[in-house]
């Protein structure tokens, strides 16, 4: 197990800490049957940061904060301005990939909003990472309870069921993430694999035999009896370990395989759970896990071209790494359409998918290919916008004007300056030069001037908008402004 300095608790906790978890709780359940909500919330708090996996414990600390606010649902006064700079603690810890900062900020931020969601989810995230399973689900769960049609947070829970074996559990939140997007190619596939791995554990592993002996060996280790080192690192310490183990034990499980695939996916040792997807799958065949080695290896190519694009940017002048970022984002989209073309053909009703894959076609210069994918996709509303826009831009390479313009006209009305500001700006811009080329020049000057009203230096459209009003004389009736 590693070291606080690694972000991670202590593989133990002594003897004389737990006797003083028990003294603070003791003083809390005093506090709390007189309403001393402060001092509760402080004794309660206590026992967490002792005993750091005990949901009890945590149950209880949070239902004080509730009590303290009244169940007012938003917390202290002013908790968005308090929160600000708590939330800078949670993300430093995020990126030094400290859980245990990250559990403690958290719970200085739930002090002033026990109910905000992202903390709460921040609790489940940095639980998950130290292996506290029954505080992953806890957070998670209150995340989701807050923001119920957040996918993120249904994401999050629905793996943290997954590790505690609840494969119903996280079935129902892939289902709820489905309904959310059924386009979620991903999540229709989480469904059944939750259906699968229930069934594999049921048949392939003597669950009563293995809580038994896991039990006998945490008592083991908690009394003191352990003959070994290696032999303290009981359930909880070290998820990696307890997989491990698992897998010793029954090897053809191909479960734990995948499990263990999804810890060191999170962990970022992307290698490596590849290796464990890949070991699942030639267990059992399953095809959703060889999609997770597949995104996973894709992953590692864009983590490949991002540190390359990186390393470039501090020396701008090294033609040679600018050659390699090249040919890695060359080798990354030929990895996109191999993979996602599979992926298509495994399910063709994936609309989504298809949108995604004609991209990848766009950028590699086959706008045929990319056009029939974008047509398909159109039966979706939801990406009309998008669809409408690219195939635009696939009929301007074939040449195609006519239909450019067509698809154009269509796609606009489906962007704001907010949500769409790039595929806005192009849009208004290609349908000014498709009308300048079709001499309509009143279409074409409102559309140009759509661009530079958002955008003053976008492309050349100031410039083409100023040729247009010069050679209409649209400026000559205003005479000399002066100093304005």
């Amino acid at each position: 197990m590693s070291s606080d300095s690694d972000g991670l608790p202590s593989p133990e906790i002594s003897a004389k800490a737990r006797e003083i978890a028990t003294r603070c709780w003791k003083a809390g359940t005093e506090a709390m049957s007189k309403e001393n909500w402060d001092y509760a919330i402080q004794m309660f708090g206590q026992c967490c940061a002792i005993v750091p996996d005990n949901l009890v414990y945590r149950q209880t600390l949070r239902n004080c904060e509730y009590k303290k606010y009244k169940d007012n649902k938003t917390g202290a006064s002013m908790a968005g301005m308090r929160l600000m700079g708590i939330r800078g603690k949670v993300k430093k810890a995020r990126s030094a990939k400290n859980w245990k900062e990250l559990m403690e900020a958290a719970e200085e931020g739930l002090a002033i909003n026990p109910w905000d969601a992202q903390l709460n989810a921040d609790l489940g995230e940095a639980a998950r990472h130290l292996g506290y399973d029954d505080i992953a689900v806890f957070g998670y769960g209150l995340a989701k309870t807050a923001e119920p049609k957040n996918k993120e947070y249904l994401e999050g829970l629905a793996e943290a069921l997954r590790t505690k074996g609840d494969y119903d559990g996280a079935g129902k939140c892939w289902e709820m993430i489905y309904k959310l997007d059924p386009l979620d190619g991903r999540a229709r596939s989480m469904i059944t694999a939750m259906h699968s791995e229930k069934t594999i554990d049921r048949s392939g592993m003597d669950t009563a035999k293995t809580t038994k002996e896991v039990a006998q060996g945490y008592e083991k280790s908690v009394k003191g009896g352990a003959s070994t080192g290696a032999e303290t690192v009981g359930p909880g310490d070290s998820p990696e370990a307890d997989l491990q183990r698992a897998i010793r034990k029954d090897p053809a499980n191909a479960a734990n395989y995948q499990k263990l695939g999804d810890l060191y996916r999170r962990e970022g040792r992307l290698q490596e759970a590849i290796n464990q997807y890949t070991k699942a799958h030639e267990i059992s065949g399953d095809v959703v896990v060889r999609e997770q080695a597949e995104e996973v290896q894709l992953e590692m190519y864009r983590k490949n071209r991002d540190l390359a694009s990186e390393a470039a940017k501090k020396n701008p002048d090294d033609e040679q790494a600018k050659e390699h970022v090249q040919a890695l984002t060359r080798e990354l989209l030929k990895q996109e359409i191999e993979i996602f073309s599979r992926w298509s053909e495994r399910r063709p009703t994936d609309l989504k998918l298809k949108y995604e894959l004609a991209e990848r076609f766009m950028k590699d210069g086959k706008f045929p290919l990319a056009t029939k994918l974008l047509q398909q996709a159109s039966a979706d509303p939801r990406l009309e916008g998008p669809v409408r826009f690219n195939l635009g831009k696939c009929f301007l390479q074939q040449k195609q004007f006519s239909l450019a313009l067509r698809q154009f006209e269509q796609a606009v009305p489906k962007f704001n300056t907010t949500d769409h500001p790039q595929m806005y700006k192009e849009s208004h811009y290609w349908l000014g030069r498709l009308y300048e080329e079709a001499k309509d020049l009143d279409k074409a000057e409102g559309h140009y001037s759509e661009v530079i009203v958002v955008d003053y230096d976008f492309r050349d459209a100031r410039q083409r908008l100023e040729k247009i009003q010069a050679e209409r004389g649209g400026a000559a009736g205003l005479g000399d402004l002066g100093d304005i």
